[in-house]
């Protein structure tokens, strides 16, 4: 094809493609239920990086090559699919804009699956759902694993290079990063993009678009999913969930599920802590494990299924109530009212008290173990600080692609605080070193992390580390209550039973209910929780029965 003769060959050298998923003759069949079949000639484009709304296409005779870059320098194709297979990433499902171009290598026909359509069969098609998703959230892996989507350049010491380094980890936003510290190839990548010293930190995204210092929110505009609103007006609702971890994604399916008007609002990334997490092995129903992007990918699927309004970059800096209605206003000044609010803010990961550590936030020092800090660490020694399961986690996570993992708790072991499965297979692996009564006291290194003291049972010692993950105990999402909401000495929202009777107005609370009737807290916020995924998620969906019964209390007084 003439546009890719620039691409030296189908695959560019050095790239690890995804498994292929090839459909069945029984599987196409029941697809065309959802498309059309249509001609393609050779170099028609399908879809472009940047596309808002982009459709899956199933091949049915010649190939569809998806590029990246295309017809811009530096242009590659990234993977060709051939019949029976078919192109697309979880993006389509979850509103993100497409972040490569597919053209048809050749003549032949192609089955146009429409972004709709393809919900509808994931949401109802049993047989093609598993399937269908497994392959795009396999390839949305692959492309974070590979860098391939968007470019940022900023210096490592910049606190706002930092900041969305960190906000397209946690978003699993595919991304390459280019230090402007000393770096030629970052210079090179400048000069392409037009930009001098004075824009950075710069990110490039898909359709072309260059960011300079973006805000959050911008950033969040400019790759797609900020709202999916379902058809669903803006104003009061039913219910509002604040938080769009595991506890406020169940929350949001079983309210919209059961009837009430429902809005999710999360200001970072959905999936919360949980999101980040490489594998949740002790989920019920999944012996194999699932990975935290895949729980919060397959309940945003649920959640758009039943129109719940999903709203990103959305904060919550504080709540108002009134009989009947509460009202909750947003960082950008709007507000949202409801009959019912539950809280599902969670918490966030404490830091250690040690020089410069903020200095090398997201450039040495972590607080999620995701494929982006793996890429990172691949073939070096780093070390992991915490004994909880999400320390675990994080441990077994790396050791696959890390020289050696060291695993530090300041207690005598893990028993306390970490699940039996975990800790057997942290013993089993060869690449773990656990050392108990460790903290570390220093962090080396004129620029980035190269290296860290810490303190042992035999003394002080150096460790070569390129990166430190904390894992370390956690700080309650809870300051935009500013005191309407009943806290414990910690800051966590009391609930139920929880509640001292000095703290009440006479009304007796429910159940995961806060001391403002008709306000629920579930998930890590909440005083006394269980620091699990399955406690959360069962939370939420209780959360949504107890405002059922609240509502009808309400409404025979």
């Amino acid at each position: 094809m003439t546009s890719l003769e620039s691409v030296p060959g189908e695959v560019a050298t050095g790239l690890v493609l995804p498994p292929a998923f090839v459909l069945s003759p029984t599987q196409i069949e029941q697809l065309r239920l959802y498309g059309a079949e249509a001609a393609m000639n050779e170099g028609d484009v399908l879809y472009r990086s940047g596309d808002e709304t982009w459709d899956m296409f199933v091949v049915v005779d010649g190939r569809i090559d998806i590029v990246e870059r295309y017809r811009l320098p530096g242009m590659r194709t990234v993977v060709s699919y051939d019949p029976g297979e078919f192109s697309g990433e979880i993006g389509m499902l979850t509103g993100r804009r497409s972040t490569l171009t597919a053209i048809a290598a050749t003549d032949g026909r192609v089955l146009r699956i429409p972004a709709e359509h393809l919900r509808t069969i994931v949401a109802e098609e049993r047989t093609l759902s598993d399937f269908v998703l497994d392959a795009l959230m396999t390839r949305r892996s692959y492309l974070v694993r590979e860098g391939i989507g968007v470019t940022l350049v900023g210096s490592r010491f910049d606190p706002e290079t930092r900041r969305l380094l960190e906000l397209l980890a946690r978003n699993g936003v595919a991304s390459k990063w280019f230090d402007s510290d000393g770096s030629a190839e970052a210079e090179h990548v400048m000069d392409k993009l037009g930009v001098g010293i004075a824009d950075l930190p710069v990110l490039a995204v898909p359709g072309g678009a260059v960011l300079r210092n973006p805000s959050s929110s911008e950033v969040r505009h400019a790759l797609g999913n900020a709202t999916t609103d379902n058809g669903a007006e803006a104003g009061d609702c039913d219910l509002v969930v604040v938080g769009g971890g595991p506890g406020g994604l169940a929350a949001a399916v079983y309210g919209a599920s059961e009837g009430l008007t429902t809005t999710l609002l999360e200001c970072t990334a959905l999936g919360g802590q949980a999101g980040t997490s490489s594998r949740i092995e002790n989920y019920l129903g999944f012996p194999a494990g699932l990975s935290g992007s895949e729980l919060s990918t397959r309940a945003v699927v649920q959640a758009e299924k039943f129109g719940v309004r999903l709203t990103l970059a959305a904060e919550a800096v504080s709540l108002c109530t009134e009989p009947g209605r509460h009202v909750i206003t947003l960082d950008d000044g709007s507000t949202i009212g409801a009959r019912s609010i539950i809280v599902a803010t969670g918490a966030h990961y404490k830091r250690l008290p040690l020089d410069r550590i903020h200095d090398l936030e997201g450039i040495g020092v972590y607080y999620a173990a995701t494929a982006v800090e793996a890429r990172a660490c691949e073939g070096r020694e780093v070390a992991v600080v915490g004994g909880g399961n999400s320390a675990g986690q994080a441990a077994l996570f790396l050791a696959d692609t890390c020289a050696t993992v060291n695993l530090m708790v300041r207690r005598d072991g893990l028993a306390e605080t970490m699940s039996h499965y975990l800790i057997a297979r942290i013993e089993r692996h060869p690449k773990i070193r656990f050392m108990p009564r460790t903290e570390v006291t220093r962090l080396l290194g004129d620029e980035g992390l190269a290296g860290i003291e810490v303190s042992t049972p035999s003394g002080p010692a150096s460790l070569p580390v390129c990166a430190l993950f904390l894992f370390i105990g956690a700080t309650p999402g809870t300051d935009w209550l500013q005191g309407k909401l009943a806290l414990d000495k910690s800051g966590f929202v009391l609930t139920g039973p929880d509640i001292p009777a000095s703290r009440l107005d006479g009304t007796v609370p429910l159940p995961l209910e806060t001391t403002v009737p008709g306000i629920f807290c579930v998930g890590d916020a909440r005083s006394g929780s269980v620091k699990r995924v399955a406690t959360a998620i069962g939370e939420g969906s209780m959360a949504v029965r107890l405002v059922f019964d609240r509502l009808l209390v309400t409404a025979s007084a």
